[in-house]
């Protein structure tokens, strides 16, 4: 504990403002929150300062701005989810619309993907249409702050609504069940969003409504509330620094201390339910916690918001569990897509070893999973969380998006039979879902990706993520401007251009991702089968250089002016990964990885074979190319393999883009001749 207490005394703030904003990664930065305060030791640069200019994630982000958010703003205008604001408002007569309570929190969501976009690039026409969804969320809000739309329409008339019916014993009454207090916390956000967009506070006043509301109730009423879904935690925490309010903060906290101490906070008192505990991670206090249970979504946010209260009141016991959790995870019930969650019927984590390939990882699931990784990097600066982030988000979580942007994945197998209707009574993508819960979490992230890329401190500069940008990283009271240039994820070839005018001495940090030297994941439960051929190299200004390395990233120490070059080389060989043995469905079974990508076989590409491939990877060499033509441009893997004791050429592509073709089946894991 000594080592801990003086990890966090070594933590400080200058002047007045909050040393850094975390995750999601949007930077709520209040200027007058008092000196005292702490945040994370390592201050990310929120993706405002970098500006995405060519590549694979600019046409990402590009496809989300221009046609995810407004197609699905379009979708919740179609099925009800705007018109229950408006019929709440009383703007209009009418009844609850829908089966679920949450659907008000995918409408947050997309505005708060909206107004990311909105402070990137102007759009006169989406801040009209904003203005005029806040007016109807605000219509929605009760007198004293409430805002729920199925408890104002009296929505328990709905035979099949799941947790958000109405109660005549008052609001909150079930909120264990009901989705209240979720979604306040994506209102929160969203508002947060709204506001640094625009420096307009129609949306930030609606929502410091709700939470004093909340927190009267909860804290000076001493009602004994609190989230079935963890999420308000996180919004609460944003509001926290958006405004300097620290009644918002100390509900948060209040919030998680909650789960575990056998409170009930629904009607029946007497009915508590252990299973429902778990799969709600309320089985235990959070600070007891070191095993990752129950919905894997609840989980993620749960442990990301402990993140926040660890780094903000520097509280060693929240620090302890999430690193246990965290081991947990990367070391038993992780996918090799960076996914997460195995049981279908939960939506979340099962025993030890139990990764089936029929996996739900829901994409959600992997955002929560790339914000708390985030976080533990900010705590630790060390490499191995933005591994798993980058897994995450390259290949557990972009699949969950079309390339076109219009249809998606909810869970994401790593096996499909061809006919299995595993996508929320989809065979394959689809274009909405009743629970559209991962559209609206898609259209908020992707347009904010770049707030991952760097981070600094006073002296340092870490470089996490590759991909084409201009970015401007404060360190000390200097601004350090740099270009990055690469054709990552297909090539290992980084060149970080250094723009600013006056000399900044600093240290870069630079990644070296841990599948560049023989590791998939920090721990055994994936390895390669063979070690690199090649190591990567460093050159500043045209000269090799002869790195050091702290906690997986490159040091590159030096006084950096305008015209400065530091050029990066990952080896990009094609690599086999096998599984820890106790994960059953894997064993005979390979994986393959090339640079950050999983692949996978689709049945399209292997002569109608794919669950029944076999590849001697003791002999096979595949070759990498890229096809401009396929897939919006990817890099294929070409080798042979058998089907029906035959040879065959096999052919893999990007787990991210299957199913963008004629429905086939596929699978991740190859068996394997060895």
């Amino acid at each position: 504990m000594k080592t801990l207490n003086n990890y966090f005394m070594s933590w400080a703030i200058l002047g007045t403002m909050v040393i850094c904003i975390a995750c999601n990664p949007q930077q709520d930065i209040q200027e007058e929150v008092e000196p005292t305060v702490s945040d994370y030791p390592i201050r990310p640069v929120e993706f405002t300062k970098v500006k995405i200019t060519d590549g694979f994630w600019k046409s990402r982000v590009d496809t989300a701005t221009k046609v995810t958010i407004p197609y699905s703003f379009n979708k919740c205008e179609e099925t009800g989810r705007v018109n229950n604001f408006v019929f709440a408002g009383g703007l209009k007569e009418g009844k609850f619309v829908g089966k679920y309570g949450f659907d008000d929190s995918d409408v947050y969501k997309i505005i708060e993907g909206a107004s990311y976009s909105l402070m990137d690039n102007e759009n006169p026409e989406l801040k009209a249409y904003l203005d005029k969804l806040i007016s109807y969320i605000s219509a929605a809000q009760e007198d004293d702050g409430y805002l729920y739309t199925p408890w104002t329409l009296k929505a328990n008339d709905y035979a099949e609504m799941h947790c958000c019916s109405y109660s005549e014993d008052g609001q909150f009454i079930n909120s264990r069940w009901s989705h209240e207090l979720y979604n306040s916390g994506h209102m929160y956000e969203a508002a947060v969003a709204h506001y640094r967009a625009t420096g307009e506070k129609s949306f930030l006043d609606v929502a410091t409504k709700n939470a004093d509301l909340i927190y009267k109730i909860c804290i000076e009423e001493g009602k004994k509330y609190y989230p079935g879904h963890q999420e308000i935690e996180l919004g609460l925490v944003k509001l926290y620094r958006a405004t300097g309010d620290k009644r918002y903060l100390e509900l948060a906290k209040e919030f998680l201390e909650r789960r575990g101490r056998g409170l009930t906070n629904y009607s029946n008192e007497g009915d508590y339910l252990h299973e429902y505990d778990i799969y709600s991670q309320d089985h235990l206090p959070v600070t007891e916690q070191s095993e990752a249970v129950g919905h894997s979504v609840r989980a993620g946010y749960m442990y990301a918001a402990m993140a926040d209260i660890a780094a903000i009141e520097r509280d060693t016991a929240y620090l302890e569990a999430i690193d246990r959790i965290w081991e947990n995870i990367v070391g038993k019930k992780l996918y090799i897509t960076g996914g997460l969650g195995a049981g279908n019927g939960i939506e979340g984590f099962d025993v030890a070893y139990a990764l089936p390939n029929d996996a739900y990882a829901e994409t959600c699931a992997a955002i929560a999973n790339v914000y708390w990784n985030h976080r533990m990097f900010l705590l630790h600066g060390d490499s191995k969380y933005m591994d798993i982030l980058e897994r995450s988000l390259y290949n557990g979580l972009i699949v969950g998006l079309s390339m076109k942007g219009d249809e998606f994945f909810y869970p994401n197998p790593l096996e499909f039979d061809g006919e299995r209707k595993f996508n929320q009574g989809a065979v394959c993508r689809s274009a909405w879902f009743d629970c559209s819960c991962c559209p609206s979490n898609l259209s908020r992230f992707v347009p904010s990706v770049s707030g991952y890329a760097y981070a600094s401190t006073n002296k340092d500069v870490y470089v996490n993520l590759f991909l084409e940008n201009e970015s401007e990283i404060a360190v000390g009271d200097q601004i350090m401007k740099i270009t990055q240039q690469t054709d990552y994820p297909w090539s290992g070839e980084v060149s970080l251009l250094i723009e600013n005018e006056e000399s900044i001495e600093a240290n870069l940090k630079i990644r070296i991702p841990g599948w560049s030297v023989n590791e998939p994941v920090p721990s055994d439960l994936y390895t390669f089968t063979a070690s690199p051929s090649e190591k990567t190299s460093i050159l500043v200004n045209g000269e090799m250089y002869d790195f050091e390395m702290e906690k997986g990233y490159a040091v590159v120490k030096g006084e950096w002016n305008k015209g400065d070059k530091v050029e990066v080389s990952f080896p990009m060989d094609v690599k086999s990964i096998k599984s820890h043995e106790n994960i059953v469905d894997n064993r005979g079974k390979l994986a393959y990885q090339r640079g950050p990508l999983l692949y996978c076989a689709e049945a399209i590409d292997n002569q109608g074979h794919a669950l029944d491939l076999v590849i001697d990877d003791e002999s096979e060499t595949f070759t990498a190319e890229f096809k401009p033509d396929l897939l919006n441009g990817v890099t294929v893997l070409d080798g042979n393999g058998l089907a029906n004791n035959k040879e065959i050429p096999v052919r893999l592509i990007p787990y991210y883009a299957w199913s963008h073709r004629d429905i086939t089946p596929m699978t991740v894991w190859i068996k394997s001749s060895i």
